[in-house]
């Protein structure tokens, strides 16, 4: 991958740090973490014009974001639930809140439950969650 612009590295960690300030959660404790993953999104705003999740595998990306925007960073699933699969927004402890996900999420079933220490900050989707088990069920 090539090295991002300045422009969207410098983006990419003004929403990372507003975003963390907005949901309660840290960087991870590992800062390599957290640089990786904030350079694969600025590559993905150079390449794409968006931040799409650069830790998931997409055969085509640009078909992925005509598609939906559930990967592009912050997804659904850091939205809705408070879970950051990259580890970029996660607890002190550099773990991803699992308390609000689903028993049967792959998150939950490999980190356990992770108890969320800022319930009051973030999830500004929650309510889709309640949607989406809405349609399910009709």
């Amino acid at each position: 991958m090539d090295q991002p612009s300045e422009k969207s590295l410098k983006r990419m960690w003004t929403f990372v740090r507003k975003y963390t300030e907005k949901t309660g959660t840290t960087g991870h404790p590992d800062s390599g973490v957290t640089e990786a993953v904030v350079n694969g999104l600025a590559a993905h705003v150079d390449e794409l014009g968006r931040p799409l999740c650069p830790c998931n595998f997409y055969p085509d990306k640009k078909a992925e974001l005509e598609r939906s925007r559930e990967w592009v960073c912050a997804c659904d699933e850091m939205k809705q639930y408070k879970y950051c699969h990259c580890l970029l927004f996660v607890t002190p402890e550099g773990l991803p809140v699992t308390e609000y996900l689903p028993e049967d999420h792959e998150g939950r079933q490999v980190y356990g439950l992770v108890k969320d220490p800022t319930p009051d900050k973030g999830r500004e989707a929650r309510h889709k969650i309640k949607d989406k088990e809405a349609a399910t069920q009709s």
